[in-house]
Protein backbone atom coordinates (compact mmCIF):
# COMPACT_ATOMS: atom_id res chain seq x y z
CA UNK A 1 0.00 0.00 0.00
CA UNK A 2 1.30 3.29 -1.26
CA UNK A 3 0.97 6.01 1.17
CA UNK A 4 1.15 10.04 -0.48
CA UNK A 5 -0.18 11.73 -3.36
CA UNK A 6 0.28 10.87 -6.73
CA UNK A 7 1.68 14.55 -7.00
CA UNK A 8 3.79 13.92 -4.39
CA UNK A 9 6.62 11.47 -6.27
CA UNK A 10 9.12 12.09 -3.25
CA UNK A 11 6.93 9.85 -0.74
CA UNK A 12 4.96 7.21 -3.15
CA UNK A 13 8.90 7.11 -4.84
CA UNK A 14 10.57 6.09 -1.34
CA UNK A 15 7.46 3.91 -0.46
CA UNK A 16 7.93 1.78 -3.81
CA UNK A 17 11.51 1.47 -3.37
CA UNK A 18 10.91 0.46 0.22
CA UNK A 19 8.69 -2.20 -0.62
CA UNK A 20 11.13 -3.42 -3.69
CA UNK A 21 14.48 -3.34 -0.82
CA UNK A 22 15.10 -7.20 0.36
CA UNK A 23 15.50 -8.73 4.11
CA UNK A 24 19.08 -7.19 4.20
CA UNK A 25 18.25 -3.55 2.95
CA UNK A 26 15.54 -2.87 5.83
CA UNK A 27 16.68 -1.29 8.66
CA UNK A 28 16.86 -3.24 11.57
CA UNK A 29 14.38 -3.41 14.54
CA UNK A 30 16.77 -2.23 17.08
CA UNK A 31 17.29 1.33 14.94
CA UNK A 32 19.91 3.70 14.27
CA UNK A 33 21.49 3.42 18.11
CA UNK A 34 21.68 -0.58 17.82
CA UNK A 35 20.91 -3.32 20.36
CA UNK A 36 21.99 -1.26 23.39
CA UNK A 37 18.55 1.25 22.88
CA UNK A 38 16.76 3.46 21.44
CA UNK A 39 18.43 7.04 19.78
CA UNK A 40 18.61 9.93 21.75
CA UNK A 41 15.70 11.93 20.31
CA UNK A 42 17.29 15.67 18.91
CA UNK A 43 15.17 18.41 20.91
CA UNK A 44 12.93 20.45 18.86
CA UNK A 45 14.58 23.99 19.02
CA UNK A 46 12.16 26.74 18.82
CA UNK A 47 13.94 30.29 18.22
CA UNK A 48 13.05 34.19 19.32
CA UNK A 49 10.59 36.37 17.51
CA UNK A 50 12.01 38.81 14.71
CA UNK A 51 9.86 41.68 17.23
CA UNK A 52 12.89 41.44 20.07
CA UNK A 53 15.84 42.22 16.77
CA UNK A 54 13.63 45.26 15.68
CA UNK A 55 13.64 46.50 19.26
CA UNK A 56 17.36 46.12 20.13
CA UNK A 57 18.00 47.38 16.38
CA UNK A 58 15.70 50.45 17.06
CA UNK A 59 17.56 51.39 20.62
CA UNK A 60 20.73 50.91 18.90
CA UNK A 61 19.97 53.33 15.91
CA UNK A 62 18.12 55.78 18.89
CA UNK A 63 21.29 55.85 21.11
CA UNK A 64 24.05 55.71 18.24
CA UNK A 65 22.08 58.14 16.38
CA UNK A 66 22.07 60.48 19.23
CA UNK A 67 25.94 59.87 19.54
CA UNK A 68 27.13 60.24 16.15
CA UNK A 69 24.93 63.63 16.43
CA UNK A 70 26.64 64.86 19.75
CA UNK A 71 30.09 63.64 18.05
CA UNK A 72 29.94 65.28 14.99
CA UNK A 73 27.76 68.54 15.21
CA UNK A 74 29.32 69.85 18.67
CA UNK A 75 33.09 69.64 17.74
CA UNK A 76 31.95 71.07 14.17
CA UNK A 77 30.20 74.09 15.45
CA UNK A 78 33.30 74.69 18.05
CA UNK A 79 36.31 73.84 16.77
CA UNK A 80 36.62 73.35 13.26
CA UNK A 81 34.39 71.49 10.19
CA UNK A 82 37.28 69.05 10.24
CA UNK A 83 36.04 67.49 13.63
CA UNK A 84 32.82 66.61 12.48
CA UNK A 85 35.07 63.43 11.17
CA UNK A 86 34.42 62.22 14.55
CA UNK A 87 30.77 61.50 13.55
CA UNK A 88 32.33 58.38 11.23
CA UNK A 89 33.35 56.37 14.29
CA UNK A 90 29.83 55.85 16.06
CA UNK A 91 28.93 55.16 12.56
CA UNK A 92 31.05 52.31 12.66
CA UNK A 93 30.24 51.02 15.98
CA UNK A 94 26.46 51.36 14.60
CA UNK A 95 27.17 49.02 11.39
CA UNK A 96 28.81 47.01 13.27
CA UNK A 97 26.16 46.61 16.05
CA UNK A 98 23.38 46.14 13.39
CA UNK A 99 25.19 43.05 12.34
CA UNK A 100 26.38 41.81 15.73
CA UNK A 101 22.54 42.31 16.88
CA UNK A 102 21.08 39.86 14.54
CA UNK A 103 23.89 36.99 15.08
CA UNK A 104 23.19 37.14 18.27
CA UNK A 105 19.76 37.11 17.98
CA UNK A 106 19.35 34.11 15.45
CA UNK A 107 21.74 32.12 18.22
CA UNK A 108 19.06 32.58 20.95
CA UNK A 109 16.89 29.39 20.72
CA UNK A 110 14.90 27.13 23.57
CA UNK A 111 13.91 23.13 23.53
CA UNK A 112 11.07 21.63 26.09
CA UNK A 113 11.79 18.30 26.78
CA UNK A 114 10.80 15.63 29.22
CA UNK A 115 12.69 16.48 32.11
CA UNK A 116 13.90 20.03 31.22
CA UNK A 117 14.16 23.18 29.60
CA UNK A 118 17.13 23.84 26.95
CA UNK A 119 18.18 27.40 26.62
CA UNK A 120 21.13 27.76 23.88
CA UNK A 121 22.79 30.96 23.15
CA UNK A 122 25.93 33.00 22.46
CA UNK A 123 27.83 33.44 19.06
CA UNK A 124 31.66 32.88 20.14
CA UNK A 125 30.62 31.63 23.32
CA UNK A 126 28.15 29.14 23.17
CA UNK A 127 26.09 28.40 26.39
CA UNK A 128 23.72 25.64 26.39
CA UNK A 129 21.51 25.68 29.60
CA UNK A 130 20.00 22.95 31.27
CA UNK A 131 16.87 23.55 33.71
CA UNK A 132 15.27 20.72 35.30
CA UNK A 133 11.94 20.64 35.63
CA UNK A 134 12.18 19.47 39.22
CA UNK A 135 14.95 22.43 40.06
CA UNK A 136 12.56 25.39 39.59
CA UNK A 137 11.00 26.85 42.08
CA UNK A 138 9.85 30.11 40.34
CA UNK A 139 8.54 31.09 37.03
CA UNK A 140 8.35 34.85 35.80
CA UNK A 141 6.63 36.80 33.05
CA UNK A 142 7.87 40.44 32.97
CA UNK A 143 7.81 42.87 30.27
CA UNK A 144 9.21 46.82 30.73
CA UNK A 145 7.66 49.38 29.15
CA UNK A 146 9.76 49.35 25.70
CA UNK A 147 9.08 45.74 25.67
CA UNK A 148 5.34 46.61 25.74
CA UNK A 149 5.54 48.86 23.25
CA UNK A 150 6.83 46.01 20.86
CA UNK A 151 4.54 43.10 21.82
CA UNK A 152 7.14 41.21 23.83
CA UNK A 153 8.08 39.47 27.27
CA UNK A 154 10.54 38.05 28.69
CA UNK A 155 10.65 34.36 30.68
CA UNK A 156 12.27 34.41 33.75
CA UNK A 157 13.65 31.03 35.58
CA UNK A 158 14.44 30.82 38.96
CA UNK A 159 16.00 27.70 40.74
CA UNK A 160 17.73 26.48 44.16
CA UNK A 161 21.39 27.66 42.74
CA UNK A 162 21.95 31.34 41.47
CA UNK A 163 23.83 30.17 38.98
CA UNK A 164 21.01 28.49 36.74
CA UNK A 165 18.75 31.26 36.84
CA UNK A 166 17.89 31.00 33.24
CA UNK A 167 16.11 33.78 31.10
CA UNK A 168 14.37 33.36 27.49
CA UNK A 169 14.25 37.26 26.35
CA UNK A 170 11.80 38.51 23.72
CA UNK A 171 9.01 36.19 23.64
CA UNK A 172 5.15 36.52 22.37
CA UNK A 173 3.35 37.49 25.56
CA UNK A 174 0.85 34.71 24.73
CA UNK A 175 3.99 32.44 24.39
CA UNK A 176 5.42 33.44 27.50
CA UNK A 177 2.42 32.87 29.52
CA UNK A 178 2.25 29.45 27.59
CA UNK A 179 5.56 28.61 28.38
CA UNK A 180 4.94 29.77 32.42
CA UNK A 181 2.02 27.96 32.86
CA UNK A 182 3.94 24.66 31.34
CA UNK A 183 6.91 24.91 33.14
CA UNK A 184 4.91 25.30 36.44
CA UNK A 185 2.90 22.63 35.98
CA UNK A 186 5.72 20.43 34.97
CA UNK A 187 7.77 21.68 38.00
CA UNK A 188 4.99 21.16 40.28
CA UNK A 189 4.60 17.24 39.38
CA UNK A 190 8.67 16.57 38.99
CA UNK A 191 8.99 18.24 42.67
CA UNK A 192 6.09 16.19 43.93
CA UNK A 193 7.93 13.57 42.85
CA UNK A 194 11.00 13.63 44.62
Amino acid sequence: METGSPDDPGTAGATRAADRAGPADQPSPAGPAGPAGPAREEPVWTGLPPGLLRMRRLLLVVWLGLLTLTAGVLPALFLAPLWAALALLPLALLAWGWVMLGRNWRSWRYAERADDLLISRGVLWREETVVPYGRMQLVEVTSGPVERHFGLASVQLHTAAAATDATIPGLDPAEAERLRDRLTELGEARSAGL
